[in-house]
């Protein structure tokens, strides 16, 4: 009986070392204040991350960085205008190229739209936007909400779940024309 209760404190003991180890992988490989990440594509800046705190666990097997603090993100199109998006907190997922912004994200567009959402997820590598919650957009011809976005940077092309708000439609005449001599 002794040499089982000593057999069974001993593993206890084994169990508690070895959760310290891995607790140990938890902690962020790295720390950084007021950060400042760019993004390019054959050397033209495509995106500039910044954020006051970054949380570096490459280290870990699925490798990311997480922003506590809040982040804001600049895209830049084909003629260097500004896209600008901000979260409260956010993660980037190193082998994906996906951040995922979380609460009170707003994206402010270089021509005034402004879309609001409470999460949506940016894929660096496709320079796409996307979300399954709701959000409003508005710009001067649109003002809606829906509950899906899937999006390039710059709102050209987007698709939409259900949608509700209001919509400017242009009227045009019909280009085929009567001879009123018939």
């Amino acid at each position: 009986m002794t040499l089982a209760v000593t057999l069974f404190f001993s593993c206890e003991d084994t169990t508690s070392t070895l959760n310290q180890i891995n607790k140990f992988d938890e902690n962020p490989v790295g720390v950084a204040h007021n950060i400042r990440m760019t993004y390019t594509d054959s050397s033209k800046v495509k995106a500039i991350l910044t954020a006051p705190l970054h949380l570096d666990y490459t280290h870990l097997s699925f490798k990311y960085s997480e922003f506590p603090e809040g982040l804001e993100i600049i895209f830049y199109n084909d003629q260097s205008q500004e896209n600008t998006v901000v979260a409260d907190y956010g993660i980037l997922y190193n082998q994906t190229k996906i951040v995922d912004l979380v609460g009170n994200v707003v994206l402010l567009s270089h021509d005034g739209s402004r879309l609001e959402t409470d999460q949506m997820y940016w894929d660096a590598e496709k320079e796409w936007l996307f979300t399954e919650q709701p959000f409003t957009f508005e710009n001067i011809d649109y003002n809606l909400a829906a509950t899906r976005l899937d999006t390039n940077k710059e709102f050209s092309k987007f698709q939409t779940g259900k949608l509700s708000g209001t919509i400017a439609v242009e009227e045009q005449q019909d280009s085929l024309t009567v001879d009123e001599k018939l």
